[in-house]
């Protein structure tokens, strides 16, 4: 069984990754048992040559390893290996998380190169955040 959490979003990576910088990650593709909670998000490009075509891959971005919920119990953990494993790259934007409780909503931001978990604040629209009445 398991708790688990639905993903969505990007966190994109500048320059994007090449090839050769991401052929044996084991970010890349989530049908190699790496069990990681995030994966690179890989673009295929076929490109013309005097030999004949070519497909160039590149990784612009970080997403969620499945599409649904997963059990992403690792998923600050992982962003931030991902991020040391790619130095001379910047890393922004955000993974949103929901789990299956009501109200388990959070994010996953990159602040000066670290993994980041943010959680909303909730504040009642009749009260401020001390819990005391508006007298609006």
């Amino acid at each position: 069984m398991g708790y688990y959490t639905t993903v969505s979003g990007e966190i994109r990576i500048e320059p994007p990754l090449k090839w050769v910088e991401f052929k044996d990650s084991p970010f890349y593709g989530t049908d190699k048992g790496s069990g990681r909670d995030v994966r690179l998000a890989v673009t295929e490009e076929t490109v013309d040559t005097d030999e004949g075509q070519t497909i160039r891959k590149t990784a612009g971005a970080l997403e969620g390893s499945w599409e649904g919920g997963y059990k992403a119990y690792h998923l600050l953990e992982h962003v931030q290996e991902a991020i040391k494993a790619f130095p001379g790259h910047t890393f922004a934007g955000r993974l949103e998380c929901e789990g299956e409780e009501a109200a388990d909503v959070w994010r996953v931001v990159v602040r000066d190169g670290v993994a980041v978990k943010v959680q909303p604040r909730i504040v009642w629209p009749d009260e401020d955040e001390a819990g005391e009445p508006n007298d609006d």
